[in-house]
Formats: C-alpha cells, sequence, structure tokens
C-alpha cells in the first residue's frame, strides 16, 4: 500500500514561482523513479520532470525554470517552479515507480491545480 501527497499548488501571477511537494508513504523499499507530471484540459498528460538513476530530466518547457529535487531518505520530491508562465497552468501530478521482486509499479498522486494569471 502507496500513498503519494501533493501539496503546494495554488495561484500565482505570471513570473512568479512556487513549490510543489510529494510525499510518499506505505510500504516502500526502494522508488526507482520520482517525477511530475501535468494535464492541462483538452491536453495529454506530459512529463514536466523525473529524478531516475541519481539524473534528472526536463521537459523542454521547463528547462531553465524548473528544479526537481528528491530527498531519498524522506521519500519525497520537490518542483520547484520559476518564472511561471500562463501556459504553465494545469493539473500536477506526482509519479513514482517502485522496482521490486514483483516487477515494477507505478502510483500516482490525486494532483494539485497550477493557475498562473497574466
Amino acid at each position: 500500500q502507496v500513498q503519494l501527497v501533493e501539496s503546494g499548488g495554488g495561484l500565482v501571477q505570471a513570473g512568479g514561482s512556487l513549490k510543489l511537494s510529494c510525499a510518499a508513504s506505505g510500504t516502500i523499499l526502494s522508488i526507482a523513479m520520482m517525477g511530475w507530471y501535468r494535464q492541462a484540459p483538452g491536453k495529454q498528460r506530459e512529463l514536466v520532470a523525473v529524478a531516475h538513476d541519481g539524473d534528472t530530466n526536463y521537459a523542454d518547457s521547463a528547462k531553465g525554470r524548473f528544479t526537481i529535487s528528491r530527498d531519498n531518505a524522506k521519500n519525497t520530491v520537490d518542483l520547484t517552479m520559476n518564472s511561471l508562465k500562463p501556459e504553465d497552468t494545469a493539473v500536477y501530478y506526482c509519479n513514482i515507480w517502485v522496482a521490486g521482486v514483483g516487477g515494477a509499479r507505478t502510483y500516482w498522486g490525486q494532483g494539485t491545480q497550477v493557475t498562473v494569471s497574466s
């Protein structure tokens, strides 16, 4: 049983900053990947940033503005978003992958709304 709790979403003006946090709880031996996705109305869910094997990757739209930070000891992952734009408006979802003897499993948070006003 794994649960992801997201926080930090809200309303911010263009050019502002916001920090999203995700905490994983439950029976977790090892998390292979922690990342953030987002989905805007009428669009597919897209990858924003991911932390995997000590590396980080970002969507082109997030590079230079967003920073993903993972704390393995606390099983948390944050997404610091700077220089926000109206097009960043979306529901942001925390996602993790857990690898074990039973195979890989993925878990999703409920999502947190980020709204950027112009």
